[in-house]
């Protein structure tokens, strides 16, 4: 069971704002805000480079924190700036030429569907949608009939930005495994609402970031690659510190997955990944993930008593993120009035998610991301508002 009382106690924000914006980025808890300012403090106070040289240490503890948090190994783990760029540090490490298939879900995120974009054009590789199944999730029997030799990658998005549900990513894994094709999971906002095992999942590569349900400072991201895979992906870019000048004319790559970082990080930012990777671990993911599905799907069912409001979430297994629209109202303007009252919520576009929205006619959708230390008063308030706006109040 959560200390909901603890959890809100230990998060400054909660006495500010309803934060149902926890897919965008949660409110930081206490250690994280500590662990970043106290670092902070101490470059100001020493120098940047003497301060990093002090948390060595704790630096070092970063990978087997975030390897524990997923069932990984520390030397499986990239530290990197964003969720983002630790996907394009495995993507653009693949080695995909003409007529090679990538094969994606219906719900798949702008920023890899563009990714697959240029890859395409550069060099003759074919993007394949995956059709989705009566629930809205990946199709795993229409994605086992598309594989033959032509299928190079399977990528796909475990919760997507707009519609609740959780993609199939363990049936998606087996599926991957059995014929030998690497499996990239985008877990952007997975990891820190719900248990993210790599091994049940099996997948080959994983992405991550510390803002969202994580709970952890913007600007912090990590990737884990299975140790047999790292060395078959040659990065996009290298450095001094992913690689050694070994020669004039020769260098040596790491041999571990911080071939995948930069030099250059932040060290306040990544202490602060490791104290909300602890906090989680502490507070227990089984645990997280209950409570936050139980307070998604009383969000839900309040927001189907109002009138004139739909609920438009996807998906056998939902998560904490509800997306809805109005009848009478736009989103923006929803978003807004609901701001008026200290209350975050965010919205997602056509713009994020195309294959999807075009498919349901949707173009803009108010999207409410609960966390476990939200409450189900906050959830009422939430719907007051709501009910108001839509009464014209």
């Amino acid at each position: 069971m959560i200390d909901v009382a603890k959890a809100r106690a230990e998060t400054p924000g909660c006495r500010n704002v309803i934060h149902f914006n926890n897919a965008g980025a949660s409110l930081p808890p206490q250690p994280v805000l500590d662990a970043v300012l106290d670092h902070l403090r101490l470059e100001a106070e020493i120098g940047g480079y003497e301060a990093a040289d002090r948390a060595e240490s704790a630096l070092e503890g970063v990978y087997g924190s975030l390897a524990r948090l997923i069932n990984g190994a520390p030397e499986e783990i990239a530290l990197v700036e964003n969720a983002t760029r630790a996907w394009d540090m495995a993507f653009y490490s693949l080695k995909l030429g003409r007529g090679d298939r990538i094969l994606t879900a219906r719900a798949e995120y702008a920023s890899n569907v563009i990714a697959f974009l240029q890859i395409a054009e550069r060099t003759g590789a074919e993007i394949v949608v995956v059709p989705s199944d009566e629930t809205g999730a990946l199709s795993v029997e229409a994605l086992e009939r598309l594989i033959d030799e032509r299928a190079k990658l399977i990528a796909v998005t475990h919760v997507p930005t707009n519609g609740g549900l959780v993609n199939p990513a363990a049936e998606i894994g087996r599926v991957a495994r059995r014929h030998g094709i690497p499996f990239l999971l985008d877990a952007c906002q997975s990891v820190g609402q719900m248990p993210v095992d790599v091994a049940e999942i099996q997948c080959d590569m994983l992405s991550a970031t510390g803002r969202k349900f994580l709970r952890g400072p913007r600007g912090t991201g990590f990737l884990w690659v299975r140790r047999g895979m790292i060395e078959r992906l040659d990065p996009p870019f290298l450095d001094l510190h992913a690689a050694t000048w070994t020669a004039p004319d020769r260098y040596e790559i790491r041999g571990d997955a911080r071939r995948f970082e930069n030099w250059e990080s932040y060290v306040a930012g990544r202490l602060g990944l490791r104290a909300a990777a602890d906090y989680a671990l502490a507070l227990g993911l089984d645990a997280i993930w209950a409570r936050v599905r139980s307070l998604a799907e009383a969000l839900r069912q309040a927001l189907r008593k109002i009138p004139g409001i739909t609920v438009r979430d996807l998906g056998r297994e939902r998560c904490g993120i509800v997306t809805f629209t109005a009848e009478s109202l736009s989103a923006q303007d929803l978003r807004r009035a609901l701001a008026e009252a200290r209350i975050n919520v965010s919205t997602s576009s056509l713009f994020s998610t195309r294959y999807d929205m075009t498919e349901r006619g949707l173009d803009l959708l108010l999207r409410a991301s609960v966390h476990y230390y939200n409450t189900e008063d906050e959830i009422a308030r939430f719907c007051a508002v709501m009910q108001g706006r839509m009464a014209g109040r």
